[in-house]
């Protein structure tokens, strides 16, 4: 059945029309988030394995193996619960389910766009990254992925930690809010509130590792934490829904966690010298060494720092002009 079949099955619910009354209940489904929030963290601290200590950091190879073992195991209980819980009152088939829930996106498109969107808000560390830092000539032989996926950290913050929090709070809690009383926006606004309280227990974590830190500066740190948690959690939900495609979210996910915040201050540096680099003392070139970037104290030319901020704010617009084209999809799982 194609996906636009799927979308017009459903869209009674969330219009909320009087004879298709809203299947399930606010009051259930924030019970079930609490629940699948609950499920995905409080496992962590049930075992020494998995529990961090002042000895046994989050980073330890043998805890973050425990730990995806364990998050694996919840969503997979989870997902069977939701399967249940839709199949019981939307009566719905199991195709219409997989693209209820996201797993089967009406086209390849529907993947890439969303990414391009995301990359245009990060014009700016882009430039910066391949650039100013010269990491192009890395990107091309792939050495950065390779080195990257070799370690467990790397694996957790790149491909588990978002397959698992997308599939969780995304695919499995957004469908379900969908179906309650609640609008669509107050859905796409509300649902990443469990996204976020589920990293809460981070700051627990680094008081435990980082005992001589202050606990004013470790409560900051963990509540910027929670803030961009959300506002990540809003535009992951606002895709999903306009889109009805987990895997974009989940590469969207992906490249955020691998991209960091951007810059917003301060002047950017060269981690190697850029272009051709001059040898003085034969005479041969005459370009000065950094290949004609003047560099000062490991920092460049302002102009390099001017490009930044120009092609970062030339990003935000990009991204605002764009957002609603590029998550445009006959896919969509409800009307904005």
């Amino acid at each position: 059945m194609a996906p636009i079949d799927i979308w017009k099955k459903v869209k009674p619910y969330f219009k909320k029309i009087d004879d298709h009354p809203p299947p399930l209940s606010i009051g259930f489904v924030v019970f079930l988030s609490i629940a699948f929030t609950a499920l995905y963290v409080f496992p962590f601290y049930l075992s020494k394995t998995t529990r961090p200590s002042p000895t046994i950091s989050r980073d330890s190879p043998a805890v973050i193996k425990a730990r995806i073992r364990t998050v694996t195991f919840v969503c997979i209980l989870c997902a069977i619960a939701t399967i249940y819980i839709l199949r019981q009152n939307v009566q719905a088939t199991p195709g219409e389910l997989s693209h209820l829930l996201g797993w089967l996106p009406s086209a390849p498109n529907d993947t890439l766009k969303p990414i391009l969107l995301t990359m245009i808000l990060f014009t700016g560390p882009l430039f910066e990254r391949a650039i100013v830092e010269s990491r192009w000539r890395s990107w091309i032989t792939g050495r950065p992925l390779l080195e990257v996926l070799s370690s467990w950290i790397g694996w957790r913050n790149f491909v588990a930690g978002p397959i698992t929090e997308e599939f969780l709070f995304r695919s499995l809690l957004t469908p379900l809010s969908l179906l309650t009383p609640l609008t669509t926006k107050k859905t796409i606004f509300i649902t990443p509130l469990y996204f976020g309280i589920a990293h809460i227990h981070h700051f627990y974590e680094f008081t435990l590792t980082h005992p001589r830190v202050p606990l004013l500066q470790a409560l900051i740190n963990s509540l910027f934490q929670l803030t961009y948690t959300i506002l990540f959690g809003w535009y992951a939900n606002f895709v999903f829904v306009r889109t009805g495609n987990l895997w974009a979210v989940i590469l969207a996910h992906t490249f955020c966690n691998w991209m960091g915040l951007p810059r917003v201050w301060g002047r950017v540096e060269a981690g190697v010298p850029i272009g051709p680099v001059g040898d003085e003392s034969s005479g041969t070139n005459p370009l000065p060494r950094g290949g004609g970037v003047l560099v000062a104290e490991g920092k460049l030319n302002i102009g390099w720092t001017a490009a930044y901020y120009v092609l970062l704010f030339a990003g935000a617009v990009g991204f605002g002009k764009n957002f609603w084209v590029l998550t445009n999809s006959a896919g969509k799982l409800a009307e904005i």
